[in-house]
C-alpha cells in the first residue's frame, strides 16, 4: 500500500473563533491522538487535503509533515471527515496514529467482477455490503477486496466466507454474512402485476354488466301501474 503524505502544523488557540478564522485564510482544524499519544490540534491546508486525501476510496496511511519535530513523520489512518452541511467542504479531520507492528482493524471497499449466469438471463446483482471490516498490519491494508460473481445464477449468493482475502488480512465479519447476490428479473414481478390488474379489469367488467342488467330492469317495474290505471278507464 502506498503511503500519502500531508502537511500540517501545530493549531493555536480552541473553540470556534479561531477555527472560523482559519477556514476564512482556506485552512482546515484537525486533531492528531493515538493510544501512546496526546491530542495535538492541528492546521491543514483545506485544497491540499481536498485534492490528495478527502477523496479517496478505502483506509490508507499517510505520514504527516510538520516542523514541529514531534509530528513530523508520525503515521496516521484518517478517522473521520466533518463536512459542511451546505457547501460539502471538509471542516475538521480526525488523525489517529498507528504503530507499524501492530495489526488494526479497518474497513475496506468491495469491487464486484464478472457477469454471472443469473444476470445474462435478466437477474438484478444486488450487492448486500460494499465494504468489510478486516484486521491486518497497516502496511497490508488493501486498497479494495475482490468478489468474484462470473459463476452467479438466480438466487445465488457469495458469502463473507467465500472471499479470497489477500494474505496477512483476516475477516472479522460473521462468515455467513451475505455479499451480494443475484434476484429473479423484474419482467417476473411485472408479469405478476399485469396479470393482476387484468383479474381486476375482468371483475369490473363483470360488475359493470351487473350494473347495466340491473337498470334495464327498473322501467319494467315501472311500467306496471300504468296500465293498471289503463284498465280502469
Amino acid at each position: 500500500m502506498e503511503t500519502l503524505t500531508l502537511e500540517v502544523e501545530l493549531r493555536e488557540g480552541t473553540g470556534k473563533g479561531p477555527a472560523r478564522r482559519a477556514r476564512a485564510q482556506g485552512r482546515m482544524p484537525a486533531v492528531f491522538y493515538g493510544r501512546q499519544s496526546e491530542g495535538q490540534n492541528l492546521i491543514v491546508d483545506t485544497h491540499d487535503f481536498r485534492r490528495r486525501i478527502a477523496n479517496l476510496e478505502g483506509t490508507h496511511l499517510i505520514e504527516l509533515r510538520s516542523s514541529a519535530a514531534h509530528i513530523d513523520k508520525r503515521v496516521v489512518l484518517l478517522r473521520e471527515v466533518q463536512h459542511h452541511p451546505v457547501t460539502g467542504t471538509p471542516v475538521h479531520a480526525d488523525f489517529y496514529e498507528v504503530a507499524l507492528d501492530q495489526a488494526i482493524v479497518v474497513r475496506v471497499p468491495l469491487r464486484f467482477a464478472g457477469k454471472g449466469p443469473g444476470v445474462a438471463l435478466g437477474g438484478i446483482l444486488q450487492p448486500i455490503i460494499r465494504e468489510m471490516e478486516v484486521r491486518c498490519l497497516p502496511t497490508a491494508i488493501p486498497d479494495h477486496i475482490m468478489v468474484d460473481v462470473s459463476a452467479l445464477a438466480i438466487h445465488d449468493a457469495v458469502h463473507i466466507g467465500d472471499l479470497k482475502l489477500p494474505a496477512g488480512v483476516e475477516s472479522i465479519q460473521d462468515e455467513t454474512d451475505t455479499v451480494v447476490s443475484v434476484l429473479p428479473p423484474t419482467a417476473e414481478v411485472k408479469a405478476e402485476g399485469a396479470e393482476g390488474a387484468g383479474e381486476g379489469a375482468v371483475a369490473a367488467a363483470d360488475g359493470d354488466a351487473k350494473k347495466g342488467e340491473a337498470k334495464k330492469a327498473e322501467p319494467a317495474k315501472k311500467a306496471e301501474p300504468a296500465k293498471k290505471a289503463d284498465a280502469k278507464k
